[in-house]
């Protein structure tokens, strides 16, 4: 595999490959375009969110999982503030405000991946996300039509409105985004580590904002996890993965071989091997691959985000509390949150294969499977395969993409499924990243990049 990034945002992989021009690890490459991504991507993602990643150690032929993701904090069960956002032409309530916020993760995980597989120092990694912060950045249309769906959030406080709204109106695709207040927190970063958040100048602003929902005590206690993935045979590959909420594996091991079938018997065999809750979900992927052939997936969420923001820091918190989706039971102080994140990795004999991963809540596992079915059991150019059409079903009705087969899409109305026809392609079916050995693919869905070094 060439040295490459695959991100949701140019600024995003560019940053990623900026760092390993400079002879940066895949880790660094991750660390750097996540904290663009902090910047560049904030309809979808934000610093104050959590993630999972998957790293794969080309010397020693290892890969491992980290979980950064959310943990219930001691204020948990409170009130939440609720109000409906349109998400294309359905009305979806959502619950947002001081109540909806988790313990970040994100921060303590970067740092994590950084302790176990960075080169360059921190501060280089951070500088990138410096720039884009003090410059401004230019918001990519799918940005923008999802800012656009989400702005009674964005635009919930003032500081918000003249972020995304500035002279009182929501901002549109190539316009520049605008949050100074990013560059200092970018800084507090760099010279105070991951710590700011967790029991330094950040977490005060942040224990400030929230006033006892978020403690010290849930902050300093948090703790990113590595763990071993787990391993499924797909293609002639071991696919490893998370197993999370909805786990892609699962789906690959029901799925039929497609190679050679007809767009009709796949688009068939691929809805009837998916399943799952209807759940949108506003997150981020990317992967990096460095010369050394290591390789790190990275999936971070700042859920909706709370609609509130950090004085003076232009950070908006989580809004995870508020994914009732991912509130599987009821969670005691410092418990994990679920997730549906899946970073995935697939080996053969001759190494890695694929480091794939993609954002889009309950539609990330669609999208994973389907393009990860195309890329190793097809064998069809990346790119081509993230740009193929999608189903995603949803109960018992199938959502589709322009371009999706009319024959298959017949055959389950017949059966008694209704079909969702789209108008467009569109970012509710999910972002893939993906770097494969034949090329490296972005998502257009999310206005995504790749990067080659």
């Amino acid at each position: 595999m060439r040295a490459s990034v695959a991100a949701g945002h140019e600024a995003t992989a560019a940053a990623g490959a900026e760092i390993l021009a400079e002879g940066g690890s895949a880790a660094d490459a991750a660390i750097a375009a996540s904290l663009a991504s902090c910047v560049a991507e904030t309809v979808m993602t934000g610093l104050l969110g959590g993630g999972h990643a998957i790293y794969w150690d080309a010397a020693s032929g290892t890969a491992t999982a980290l979980d950064c993701f959310v943990t219930a904090p001691a204020g948990a069960g409170t009130a939440l503030d609720e109000l409906d956002v349109r998400f294309g032409e359905e009305i979806v309530r959502y619950a947002v405000g001081p109540a909806s916020v988790a313990v970040p993760g994100l921060p303590a995980g970067l740092e994590a991946l950084w302790r176990a597989h960075g080169r360059l120092p921190w501060a280089r990694l951070v500088e990138p996300a410096i720039r884009l912060a003090d410059q401004g950045v230019p918001l990519p249309q799918a940005h923008a039509t999802c800012l656009a769906m989400l702005a009674p959030v964005f635009t919930l406080t003032e500081r918000g409105r003249e972020i995304y709204a500035p002279g009182g109106r929501v901002l549109v695709g190539g316009e520049r985004l605008e949050q100074p207040g990013l560059a200092e927190t970018m800084r507090l970063l760099r010279d105070e580590g991951a710590a700011s958040v967790y029991s330094g100048t950040i977490a005060r602003s942040l224990i400030r904002l929230l006033e006892g929902h978020l403690t010290a005590a849930d902050l300093a206690a948090y703790e990113p996890l590595w763990e071993a993935p787990a391993e499924t045979a797909y293609a002639g590959t071991r696919f490893l993965a998370r197993r999370g909420l909805t786990p892609p594996a699962a789906a690959l091991a029901r799925l039929p071989r497609l190679d050679g079938l007809d767009a009709t018997a796949r688009t068939l065999a691929l809805v009837e091997a998916l399943a799952g809750a209807e759940a949108p979900g506003h997150t981020t992927n990317l992967v990096a691959v460095d010369a050394d052939g290591n390789a790190c997936v990275l999936t971070t969420s700042l859920g909706l985000g709370s609609g509130d923001f950090l004085p003076g820091l232009d950070l908006q918190p989580n809004s995870m509390l508020g994914e009732t989706e991912l509130l599987v039971g009821a969670l005691a102080p410092g418990e994990r949150m679920a997730s549906m994140m899946a970073p995935a990795l697939a080996l053969d004999g001759d190494g890695l294969a694929l480091a794939i991963g993609s954002a889009g809540g309950s539609r990330l596992r669609s999208a994973l499977v389907s393009v990860t079915a195309a890329i190793l059991d097809e064998r069809i150019d990346p790119q081509e395969a993230v740009e193929r059409p999608r189903v995603h079903p949803a109960g018992p009705a199938v959502h589709a993409e322009p371009g999706a087969d009319e024959q298959a899409l017949a055959t389950l109305e017949r059966l008694g499924r209704p079909v969702r026809r789209w108008p467009e392609r569109h970012h509710y079916f999910g972002g893939v990243s993906a770097i494969a050995r034949t090329g490296a693919a972005a998502d257009p869905r999310r206005s995504g990049s790749v990067v080659i070094v």
